[in-house]
């Protein structure tokens, strides 16, 4: 088992931020690294306990799927070599397998999610509206069913606590129509793409998340995490079935088990069992063997 890093304690780099899962640190004025530690945030606590080899799952997952899907829009990676930024083996230790130097670019203020199931809260939204994100859907749906088509159904990254979703004609009030329509199409375009290849693997890609920037030139550029176990919803296609919330491949066993307990979900979060811990370790994992084959 990969050694774990609860946090990264880098002497040689200024830190720029740390969020919930990365630390983020300058290198120079134009770029970035990003070490991903094994913390895990449920019902927006970070908890105590790391799951081991999150963090390096997570960065090759997302480094996969960056080399697969870089002809449909440009991403941040740089290339760099995250051992080559940092001084000392302790440094190079601490950012091994787990990190990625990018371009610094201007963040938009959204993130791209494109639904092809209903589920989570766009079906909490189905029922009580009958539309998710303000978009009309058939009456009748069930649970976790497929939608006709993928829709793209945007959030804003709020400050504090949880994304909230927000209508189309919103997105393009914050940046722009033809920002948005070109940010709608690429999103739908790479869900599309990555759930047909999912497929193959016998995965199902319900939803998942993007977030672009913008580089110097105003071109569009994808950044953060892709196609993660954290950004998006996995299900084994062999246990999916209409009607019913499927076990996936993330953080959901951590929060089943999390909802059994008498918590109010402020911190401090309870400490996780062994046997909980070794589990979601192992389903992060096995996402990444389905899908990367490693």
């Amino acid at each position: 088992m990969a050694s774990e890093l609860y946090e990264s304690n880098l002497q040689s780099l200024p830190r720029i931020q740390r969020g919930k899962v990365r630390d983020i640190y300058a290198v120079g004025e134009d770029k970035m690294l990003i070490v991903t530690s094994d913390r895990l945030s449920a019902f927006d606590v970070v908890l105590s306990d790391p799951i081991p080899d999150k963090g390096r799952v997570l960065t090759e997952l997302a480094d996969f799927w960056f080399e697969r899907l870089k002809h449909v829009v440009p991403n941040h990676l740089t290339g760099i070599d995250p051992e080559s930024v940092v001084q000392g083996e302790d440094e190079k230790r601490q950012v091994r397998g787990r990190s990625i130097v990018v371009k610094k670019l201007k963040p938009l203020p959204i993130e791209a999610v494109v639904r092809g199931y209903l589920i989570g809260s766009g079906w909490k939204d189905y029922q009580k509206t009958g539309k998710v994100c303000g978009i009309d859907l058939p009456a009748g749906l069930q649970q976790a069913q497929k939608l006709a088509e993928p829709i793209f159904t945007p959030a804003t990254k709020a400050q504090t606590g949880h994304d909230e979703n927000i209508s189309y004609t919103e997105v393009e009030k914050l940046i722009g129509k033809d920002l948005a329509a070109k940010v709608r199409g690429v999103s739908i375009h790479l869900y599309r793409e990555a759930s047909e290849f999912a497929a193959t693997r016998g995965i199902i890609i319900a939803d998942t998340k993007f977030e672009f920037g913008l580089d110097d030139a105003g071109r569009l550029v994808l950044i953060d995490e892709i196609l993660t176990a954290d950004s998006s919803r996995f299900w084994p296609a062999d246990s999916y079935t209409v009607g019913m919330s499927p076990p996936s491949f993330d953080k959901q066993f951590v929060r089943d088990y999390l909802e059994t307990l008498d918590w109010d979900k402020t911190p401090p979060a309870p400490k996780l069992p062994a046997e909980v811990i070794a589990r979601t370790s192992e389903k992060y994992r096995e996402a990444l063997q389905r899908i990367a084959g490693r």
